[in-house]
């Protein structure tokens, strides 16, 4: 038995898994971020303690967002919990006498999702989860590829200022926040459409509003939506010309589009992959992620059982 520990902004999920990934038992604490790290860590400490009662436990695997040095189990940085240099893996390993590892959380979900969610099987799989931001996590051989941020890489030169100092940033055209971004420029431009109309009633834009609007056939939201879903195909076909996985998994909020996302992605992915016309079988799947927040549990605690 493993337990994985998946840290986030607002709640930390554990629970104890199985080596057939499954979950045996489970809690959540919050995270309580305003706090010092090392009060953050007792929490967490006491909580994986109450889960290891009756059960065998082999190791334990934590992921986080931010930097991460997996090496030494240290979070570099993660600017919205205000972590720096906090030895998490370190000092975990040291409390409870077990190995344990550290990983990115956007890592930690993708091998979750490879090891026993949609990309389940394959040898070369790219997770990206459409949030917030843009996370990505690359698993080659059922092992984290670790280090990728693809969510940076330039897909729209002198575009849209990124928070990480770039601009026209993959992040930026192609996470909910940059389909939100897009739908309030339309708004602007075209006050008088159904997706103003429908914003308003709302109350707020979210990156469901351009969908919602679209299925009803304004205009205005489909060329929002087929902009978006253009940017997603350029950035997808960079990592396939590039990595080449079997499978690409599409997670967050707007994965739950389902086929009004997933169909015209991969139609319009097609002609932007190197080579495709030539190819006798389709270079890439792409579908959506089945795991939902216990990817990063799951990807954590798997993560912990490969290093012994």
């Amino acid at each position: 038995m493993y337990i994985g520990v998946d840290i986030g902004g607002t709640s930390i999920k554990m629970g104890v898994v199985d080596d057939n990934c499954n979950i045996t038992s489970e809690l959540e604490i919050p995270t309580g971020a305003e706090r010092h790290q090392n009060i953050v860590f007792e929490d967490i400490l006491n909580a994986v303690k109450k889960l290891s009662l009756n059960n065998n436990i082999k190791a334990v695997g934590i992921d986080s967002p931010g930097m991460i040095d997996t090496k030494s189990g240290t979070v570099i940085y993660n600017n919205n919990l205000n972590w720096i240099d906090f030895h998490i893996g370190a000092m975990m390993s040291e409390a409870l006498n077990l190995p344990v590892t550290l990983d990115n959380d956007a890592d930690a979900a993708a091998l979750g999702e490879a090891v026993a969610g949609s990309a389940k099987g394959s040898s070369r799989a790219l997770i990206v989860t459409l949030g917030t931001g843009v996370g990505s996590g690359f698993i080659v051989d059922g092992k984290i590829f670790s280090g990728c941020e693809f969510g940076h890489m330039v897909v729209q030169h002198g575009g849209r200022l990124c928070t990480c100092g770039r601009k026209g940033c993959f992040e930026m055209y192609a996470s909910a926040t940059g389909l939100i971004i897009s739908t309030k420029e339309a708004i602007e431009k075209y006050p008088d459409s159904k997706l103003a109309r429908m914003a308003e009633a709302q109350g707020k834009i979210t990156g469901k509003t351009a969908f919602d609007a679209a299925d009803e056939g304004d205009k205005t939201a489909l060329e929002v939506v087929n902009n978006y879903i253009d940017y997603l195909a350029c950035g997808l076909a960079n990592y396939v010309n590039g990595l080449h996985p079997e499978i690409i998994s599409i997670g967050g909020g707007i994965s739950k589009q389902g086929d009004s996302l997933l169909n015209p992605l991969r139609e319009r992915i097609k002609p932007e992959i190197y080579g495709y016309k030539h190819m006798k079988e389709e270079p890439v799947k792409i579908l959506a992620c089945t795991l939902g927040n216990k990817a990063g549990l799951i990807g954590a605690a798997m993560s912990a059982k490969q290093v012994l």
